[in-house]
């Protein structure tokens, strides 16, 4: 059996209890070729209201159920993602321009394991005995929230929903999805269908591709009190502004312009491949890619002609029919603002490496040298497949420049000296380090954020961040008799 078979939904508008579209629609492109995978109808905002008036008794329904009937629903979901992980890959390479690796990588952990995550978080402890100073039992416990909003991007769909999306539904809670439109089958229908095939009641989950116009509806919705946003820092503030008018709590993992700092005393062909996964990975597409590569002066120029070396030998192209390192950007607009920030840096004074051409929404990995810090390749979040280097001459230089940025998601650190590395981490205010690798990680059982622009910290991952997340905390006492008061 399929999940999402070609022959019942190419050409077919994906719309139904789970998936609302009430208006226009549009066709779902992938990037590598131009076709058309299927049409789906955008969802409104009116849609948002009619998706949030089913959920509210829905999730008071599935929040009174026994908490081993969430865990199996998650359980039942998990393996779906299992037995399904090759069609929803294909999907994943198809609509997000993911190479097989990726994709299999966001399906194995974004899906099977999210879930497997949440299953057990179902039934972790949710509260703890408090000491009274009255003859009176007092404890805190952990109640569900309601209905969750969750609003991901287009870049890693599965991951970037499900981290949110799983352990939401776990603890008692409906959710309202809207994805990115250009990722919205693998980044929505997907879950649709898993969650409907693993017995999740309906009304519980509501997927609502469309534009800011829906993210807006969800997050000022007045029965929506959580939202779970994924996505640039210039959204994610205003996302925060609107919440905080609406007294919501908003969790915000948001953009990053993470340092790699790459020491004298590494093996450099070593510490290049490294910095080519962080950087050229999914062609850069993600929060945490090495966005800046630190070097100290004495070996940057041989890093530098290494780093270029592998951007070189890299393969791009379509990888749904090839094999290849490199898949394509998004969209236009997407290659568009890379190359802007390639091409204005290098006139700003930059050298290319390697790189900076493109053939439709295949960009070369680039890697550039002699970056000044003003520079957009240094200054922003570049969100494709560049490597900026830039050499430092000592560790405070070195804590300067990483520490330079309004951003603070991820760093890493390459250096034999771990105690060094970890000396040098404690000067940098980021959300996430990894001595010895690059800024590319993620698990399902770790919190994950950052600081700064890069969001509101640690929010989703592990019991403790998530009951913090999707639960509201509630004080309850309880005395064998009425007490006796002097009025």
């Amino acid at each position: 059996m399929t999940l999402l078979s070609s022959s019942t939904w190419e050409g077919r508008i994906f719309s139904g209890d789970w998936i609302s579209g009430s208006g226009e629609e549009y066709d779902a492109v992938e990037p590598a070729t131009g076709k058309t995978l299927g049409r789906l109808g955008t969802a409104t905002p009116a849609d948002v209201d009619k998706a949030v008036k089913r959920a509210v008794p829905a999730q008071r329904e599935w929040a009174a159920r026994p908490y081993s009937d969430r865990a199996a629903v998650l359980r039942r979901a998990a393996r779906l993602f299992e037995e399904h992980q090759q069609e929803i890959e294909t999907w994943l390479v198809r609509e997000s321009g993911a190479t097989r690796p990726f994709a299999a990588l966001q399906v194995s952990s974004g899906g099977a394991e999210e879930c497997f995550e949440a299953a057990a978080l179902a039934g972790a402890p949710y509260g703890e005995l408090l000491r009274s100073g009255q003859q009176r039992l007092s404890f805190s416990r952990r109640t569900p929230v309601g209905v969750v909003g969750v609003i991901a991007p287009f870049n890693v769909p599965i991951i970037l929903a499900m981290r949110a999306v799983a352990p939401a539904l776990a603890l008692g809670n409906a959710v309202v999805l809207k994805p990115d439109p250009r990722t919205a089958i693998s980044g929505g229908v997907v879950f649709a269908r898993v969650f409907e095939e693993a017995g999740l009641p309906a009304g519980l989950l509501h997927v609502l591709p469309g534009g800011a116009d829906v993210g807006a509806a969800v997050v000022e919705h007045p029965q929506v009190p959580v939202i779970a946003f994924t996505g640039s820092t210039r959204a994610g503030r205003a996302i925060g502004i609107a919440a905080a008018r609406h007294l919501k709590r908003v969790h915000l993992e948001l953009g990053g312009n993470s340092a790699l700092v790459v020491m004298d005393d590494v093996d450099l062909e070593q510490a290049a491949s490294v910095g080519a996964w962080g950087s050229f990975v999914h062609a850069g597409q993600i929060c945490m890619a090495s966005s800046r590569h630190l070097v100290h002066a004495s070996v940057a120029d041989d890093y530098t002609a290494l780093l270029a070396q592998h951007a070189d030998a890299l393969r791009v192209g379509d990888p749904a029919t090839e094999d290849v390192a490199v898949g394509p950007l998004i969209d236009s607009g997407q290659r568009d603002n890379v190359h802007r920030i390639v091409t204005d840096t290098v006139e700003a004074g930059a050298r290319l490496a390697a790189g900076g051409t493109y053939e439709g929404l295949f960009y070369r990995p680039t890697v550039l040298t002699g970056v000044p810090l003003t520079a957009p390749a240094y200054a922003e979040e570049i969100f494709g497949p560049v490597a900026p280097v830039v050499p430092f001459r000592d560790l405070d230089e070195a804590a300067g420049l990483a520490a330079g940025t309004e951003y603070g998601l991820s760093l890493g650190i390459l250096t034999r000296d771990v105690a060094k590395g970890l000396a040098l981490a404690e000067r940098v205010p980021t959300g996430l380090v990894h001595i010895n690798d690059q800024t590319v990680n993620d698990e399902p059982n770790i919190p994950f954020g950052g600081v700064g622009d890069s969001g509101t910290g640690a929010r989703h991952g592990g019991a403790v961040a998530n009951l913090e997340a999707f639960t509201e905390q509630q004080w309850v006492t309880v005395r064998d008799e009425l007490p006796r008061y002097p009025f």
